[in-house]
């Protein structure tokens, strides 16, 4: 992370739909350079947060600045600043990598000079020529990245980047996201997928029926609910080539010495540590299982 400086900064931000209020007083804050998850069930009101942030709607209350812009006031400026991925893919699927991008540049009247830069951030620079249409789907999300950062925004915005593709898919997609974090870029991303999100955020936010539940890093979040405890796998003394597993207390001085006799003697084949995970944590703080 490159500094303190606040990139995204959601201020009791309301937004109403008719009877219904769909985001209700959320409040957080993101930091230059971070990945900041937005997690939550079908409907508990991320993808809203998100247009709001981007100026797509108006808030029906409090604030948003994102980049130094008022989401509402500065638009037009926010635009410049900002990328966008939404879940639905719009490429042109005829035409080739390089000519999606070049029909962009064209349209927001950019250098085409940035195409090969940003197929370079996403690992598609050797699939340039191809079709769309050949692209697997995680490829295609790549791609519509690479898209939303021609301009060369310091702030990118995911909507359910990885929804609805195959494990290698998902996984190069998550790669590239952690890419751009390292160049600099701050990442606001929705998803339901916890586990994706302990493995990629810096920071954490649960929205349940438009309000924040919890907001804090996905270490902190585990630690704060999980026992202080290890499961420790080590040879079985009465067994040649078999193993067993002890469950040992980090609070008790007794387990503690013995886990350091057990390593000692070289008995220790494995630790894991006893954390809650991330969809425990929800479950927790929610109430109920995600979707």
């Amino acid at each position: 992370m490159e500094s303190a400086e606040a990139m995204v900064m959601a201020t009791d931000l309301r937004r109403s739909f008719k009877d219904k209020e769909a985001v209700a007083g959320v409040s957080f804050t993101v930091q230059r350079g971070e990945i900041f998850g937005l997690l939550g069930p079908n409907g508990a009101g991320k993808t809203t947060t998100i247009r709001l942030l981007t100026g797509q709607i108006d808030p029906s209350g409090g604030q948003a600045i994102v980049a130094g812009c008022d989401v509402v006031k500065d638009r037009a400026r926010l635009k410049q600043l900002i990328g966008v991925v939404f879940e639905e893919q719009n490429l042109y699927e005829r035409l080739s990598a390089t000519h999606n991008l070049r029909f962009s540049c064209w349209l927001y009247d950019l250098p085409e000079t940035r195409i090969d830069e940003v197929m370079d951030l996403v690992k598609l620079e050797k699939r340039t020529k191809e079709p769309v249409r050949t692209f697997s789907n995680g490829m295609k999300q790549r791609l519509m990245i690479a898209r939303a950062l021609l301009h060369r925004p310091p702030v990118l915005f995911l909507d359910e980047p990885t929804c609805g593709l195959d494990p290698i898919a998902a996984r190069e997609v998550r790669s590239a996201i952690t890419q751009l974090s390292l160049e600099g870029i701050t990442i606001l991303l929705t998803t339901h997928l916890l586990e994706e999100a302990d493995q990629l955020c810096d920071h954490v936010a649960f929205i349940v029926n438009g309000r924040l539940v919890a907001n804090d890093t996905p270490q902190n979040l585990k630690l704060s609910r999980g026992s202080r405890s290890l499961e420790v796998t080590i040879a079985d003394p009465k067994r040649a080539g078999q193993f067993m597993q002890l469950v040992l207390s980090m609070e008790k001085p007794e387990d503690r010495r013995y886990l350091a006799d057990l390593m000692a003697q070289g008995m220790v084949q494995a630790v894991h540590s006893q954390e809650a995970t991330l969809e425990e944590v929800f479950v927790e703080v929610a109430g109920f299982r995600p979707a």
